[in-house]
């Protein structure tokens, strides 16, 4: 089965950096869109940043732009957001999804990992 599995979380005081990863097993990697999304205590789910299938193409919610990077590497089934200068307000429960670059009902999440930014 299809199986998305985050790491890299955890305290970082601000202006610090974190990497998040998420291994995907179970699906070709290389055809799905990634997203990374995060819902902070209290708030509604957001949409940080995507990618498309090959790496060709990102975007960023304007929050974290200059700030987040997402990357890919199909030959490893993962997808990366690289988090600098850290804010307090980045704190949330972030999540992975696929996103089939056709079928785009098609479509799997993590379980989440929790990234927390405090002195």
């Amino acid at each position: 089965q299809v199986q998305l599995v985050e790491s890299g979380g955890g305290l970082v005081q601000p202006g610090g950096s974190l990497r998040l990863s998420c291994a995907a097993s179970g699906l070709i990697f290389s055809r799905y869109a990634m997203r990374w999304y995060r819902r902070a205590p209290g708030k509604e789910r957001e949409l940080v940043a995507t990618i498309t299938s090959y790496g060709g193409s990102t975007n960023y919610v304007d929050s974290v732009k200059g700030r987040f990077t997402i990357s890919r590497d199909n030959s490893k089934n993962t997808v990366y957001l690289q988090m600098n200068s850290l804010k307090p307000e980045d704190t949330a429960v972030y999540y992975c999804k696929a996103v089939h670059s056709v079928m785009i009902q098609e479509a799997y999440w993590g379980q989440g990992t929790q990234v927390t930014v405090s002195s």
